[in-house]
């Protein structure tokens, strides 16, 4: 199994603060990657898989996750997880933005996104 990239994911009160952390960020370097109005992820321009998600709200599943994690098979690690026993918050599935994920949680309540990027 292969992991691609790992994203914090940090819910925010309103889209005023997405903007406000956007800012922040950009003194750090970072550069907005992704603005979809309810998630706005900023990246390292010189290491892209360097990140930061901001999330108001989660619009396909029932929780804001902690934590994203790219890997190359997100079908592959989700039946490893699901055998596992672990709690499954949310079911695989392909999104409108070109992903592919499912949300899990950690043995600590934490809840992790994990995808793969569609081509």
């Amino acid at each position: 199994m292969t992991v691609r990239r790992i994203v914090p994911d940090i819910q925010v009160a309103s889209r005023e603060a997405l903007n406000t952390h956007r800012d922040f960020y950009g003194l750090l370097g970072f550069q907005e990657a992704m603005d979809m109005g309810w998630v706005v992820t900023l990246a390292s321009p010189a290491n892209p898989t360097a990140q930061i998600s901001f999330f108001t709200e989660e619009r396909t599943a029932p929780v804001v996750p902690d934590l994203s994690v790219e890997v190359e098979d997100v079908d592959a690690v989700y039946e490893r997880v699901r055998a596992s026993g672990a709690e499954i918050v949310r079911e695989v599935a392909d999104e409108e933005w070109g992903v592919r994920r499912f949300f899990v949680r950690d043995p600590d309540g934490r809840v992790v996104n994990v995808l793969t990027h569609r081509t």
